[in-house]
């Protein structure tokens, strides 16, 4: 009944966010000394802000219609290389006259769409041929296509390579660095000629037994049965998805703003009076990141309960005890691979620690194939995003892309 009580909750809000929605356009529309009264500028923005209440499931555009390279800007156009009924490998094409190196992004399956690495991507693009893992909300993946698991989620990066052909890099983002570790050890033990010439693995949870955050704590506390009976729900009728278990992205938001919810409702009461004061730029900013935050996707429940189980509760990677499709995960087979691992200094989702630990998993590579770094400075998004990953991390990433191309 969650999903069912959550649906009937946004289904009453409709009218009224349309009704405050209709109320600003007036008010901001109305002629006359009124409009900039002290008065008619709260309402207006009590309205908006009224219209913002709520989650979207659809997911948002990457809006990268260009991008740097060399001197001039070139056109980025957005191309379904491959589509599975749970993702589609999304490539940023573009035409330039010396061919650069190949880089799939894997975004996270954690509640999310992939745009959320927008910032990302634009700041791969000036170098690298960009291929992304774009996830879809699984309660619009019909019961009938089947289940995804943690393997399903390894099986797709390892097809996506073998697509996207020898000689790629990958560049994966916190919570899919245990599947793209996973990914690199199999197709290294096959001698798969499309493992990648490099991983770069950001701020994920390879041992979250090393300085657990909150995050891996509550991921602990409870049993499996209490994570499957209180946060597992169906999808309702009127989706495509239609009775498929799921774990709710809503649920998953809401665990996200619980850890820094004075934060949030700070960033609120200041919208407010950026809207109030017509202070457009800083109101479009925040505006802009909330728009992304609020968009969330359905995690398949057998993805997000194995990986609740595997990954932080019984740590299979580094114990040596991961499997995927029944046979050993060992990334000591990895010899070709070269890796790079960075952590956020302040990073209080993925503490220091966790995602280096991948180097002592990877025993075979070579000293200088090998290397980490760390940013001072900066929390789980800063890795990723902003002025020191754009100045500072990303340098390190496309040296060592580059001197393994």
């Amino acid at each position: 009944m969650l999903y069912h009580a959550y649906q009937a909750q946004s289904d009453l809000m409709a009218p009224v966010k349309a009704y405050a929605r209709l109320a600003a356009q007036m008010l901001n529309g109305s002629i006359g000394p009124l409009r900039d009264t002290l008065l008619v500028r709260n309402m207006s923005a009590a309205y908006q802000m009224v219209d913002r209440v709520g989650l979207t499931h659809q997911r948002p555009a990457y809006n990268i219609k260009s991008a740097p390279v060399g001197n001039e800007q070139v056109e980025i156009v957005e191309t379904a290389a491959l589509t599975t009924p749970f993702a589609t490998l999304l490539h940023f094409k573009k035409h330039v006259a010396t061919p650069q190196p190949r880089v799939l992004v894997i975004a996270p399956l954690s509640g999310h769409f992939a745009t959320l690495l927008r910032a990302t991507v634009r700041t791969l693009l000036a170098d690298h041929d960009v291929f992304i893992t774009d996830w879809h909300n699984a309660r619009d993946v019909s019961l009938a296509d089947g289940a995804f698991g943690f393997d399903d989620y390894v099986a797709h990066v390892i097809r996506f390579l073998e697509h996207i052909g020898p000689g790629a890099h990958i560049v994966a983002v916190c919570q899919p660095c245990v599947q793209a570790l996973a990914a690199a050890a199999v197709m290294a033990e096959d001698d798969n000629p499309a493992q990648p010439a490099s991983m770069t693995l950001m701020a994920g949870p390879i041992d979250t037994r090393i300085a657990p955050t909150k995050v891996n704590e509550l991921a602990k506390e409870k049993p499996m049965s209490w994570f499957e009976s209180n946060l597992i729900a169906r999808v309702p009728l009127r989706y495509k998805g239609a009775r498929r278990r799921v774990y709710p992205g809503f649920i998953q938001l809401s665990a996200f703003m619980a850890m820094n919810m004075d934060r949030h409702v700070k960033a609120h009461v200041e919208l407010f009076h950026h809207l109030a004061g017509g202070d457009v730029a800083k109101a479009d900013q925040t505006k802009a990141f909330y728009d992304e935050y609020f968009a969330v996707l359905d995690l398949p429940a057998e993805f997000y309960l194995e990986t609740v189980r595997w990954v932080f509760q019984e740590h299979l990677l580094p114990l040596g005890l991961l499997k995927y499709r029944g046979r050993i995960v060992d990334p000591k087979a990895i010899r070709k691979t070269a890796l790079l691992t960075v952590e956020g200094e302040r990073d209080d989702i993925c503490a220091v620690g966790q995602t280096m630990a991948a180097h002592d998993l990877a025993a075979s590579l070579k000293p200088y194939r090998r290397k980490h770094h760390m940013q001072a400075g900066v929390g789980h998004y800063g890795v990723f995003s902003g002025r020191k990953w754009e100045n500072q991390v990303y340098p390190i990433v496309r040296n060592m892309i580059l001197q393994n191309d």
